[in-house]
């Protein structure tokens, strides 16, 4: 689940190091985003939920502290925004002043332990499902509307906007592969299910492409079978990763490639481009030395315990938590995923 990144490394170094450095005019004017932990910088703060990260050991490695993100410093999003040319990144919908100006750079919509189902993790709790997501967003829409003045100009406003859409996984592991809590597995094949999640996905899109949108980034699901939490709990027979897991996301990102390829050729005025979340791996040549395992001591749900101490290694570490990349990783995804959208989407 972690991708794209050895070929171009040194130059997409180089770059991040002066937007760290310089930040110029951002190059796109807006960034709206939707998703899952891997993405959410808050939103979950103050849910009835398990799935939140507001608490130590997440953020010992940022001046904020723990700020929701699942990560001990900064996620996939943070470093995305500094790609992107953003002096700050954009704000979680829930802590938004949403009838103020910060609104119009963006925000973020994402929720840990979301899914494009709206049932998908709900055992942990309540979540932003990718329904209530782009619910969200249509009110900011009409605001948006209002504070510029009408249609018009609220439309080339969004038309500049980059809209990421990172979700899928909570379908997966906190749905199908979850048998004991949800019966998917019993009613669907994993095609089948799999179909049901892109025509809902896609349907989300069209939603968007009426509010507005035209820039699009689509992430695939990444290696569901190669986290410590599936290594752990399933076992591998031998292998480093659960084979049935990662065979769900081969399918789902085949079934959703072909489905971004097939709304390039229906939305004309609009630019797509499809991250693969299975490509690449970050491993030992980048430094990671520890790629199966948990750096914080972690929970029944895969989460850090509370005011645990983590591992002093953390920049060997891939993942964090049993579940989302620690924030080295959490760069060189960013940066994979950079590499392939910054030449389509920011002009």
């Amino acid at each position: 689940m972690l991708a794209n990144t050895k070929p171009w490394l040194v130059l997409s170094l180089l770059l991040l190091a002066m937007l760290q450095c310089v930040y110029g005019k951002p190059q796109v004017h807006c960034f709206y985003v939707f998703g899952d932990s891997l993405s959410d910088n808050g939103n979950n703060n103050n849910l009835e939920t398990a799935a939140k990260a507001n608490y130590a050991p997440y953020g010992i490695d940022s001046t904020a502290g723990p700020t929701g993100r699942f990560c001990n410093g900064l996620n996939t999003i943070d470093y995305t925004c500094k790609l992107l040319g953003f002096k700050e990144c954009i704000p979680p919908h829930a802590n938004a002043n949403t009838g103020g100006s910060d609104i119009l750079q963006g925000l973020n919509y994402a929720s840990g332990a979301a899914g494009i189902r709206p049932e998908s993790g709900k055992h942990l709790g309540d979540n932003i499902d990718l329904g209530r997501q782009i619910g969200n967003h249509r009110a900011i829409y009409w605001r948006i509307v209002s504070r510029l003045g009408g249609f018009r100009n609220a439309t080339q406003y969004f038309n500049k906007c980059l809209y990421y859409v990172n979700i899928g996984n909570n379908d997966y592991i906190n749905n199908y592969f979850l048998p004991q809590r949800y019966p998917r597995s019993r009613i669907y094949t994993v095609n089948k299910y799999t179909d049901d999640l892109i025509h809902r996905l896609s349907r989300y899109i069209k939603v968007l492409h009426e509010l507005g949108a035209r820039k699009y980034v689509v992430c695939g699901t990444g290696l569901i079978g190669c986290t410590p939490n599936a290594i752990s709990r399933r076992g591998t027979n031998g292998s480093l990763c659960v084979d049935e897991l990662n065979a769900a996301s081969f399918i789902f990102n085949s079934k959703l490639k072909s489905k971004v390829d097939k709304l390039k050729t229906i939305f004309t005025d609009s630019k797509f481009v499809f991250i693969n979340g299975t490509d690449g791996t970050l491993d030992a040549s980048l430094g990671f030395t520890v790629v199966n395992a948990p750096c914080c001591p972690t929970r029944e749900d895969g989460q850090c315990v509370p005011n645990s101490t983590p591992c002093p290694n953390r920049r060997s570490h891939v993942f964090y938590d049993e579940y989302h990349p620690t924030t080295r990783a959490a760069e060189f995804i960013a940066l994979g995923s950079y590499n392939q959208y910054g030449p389509h989407l920011t002009h």
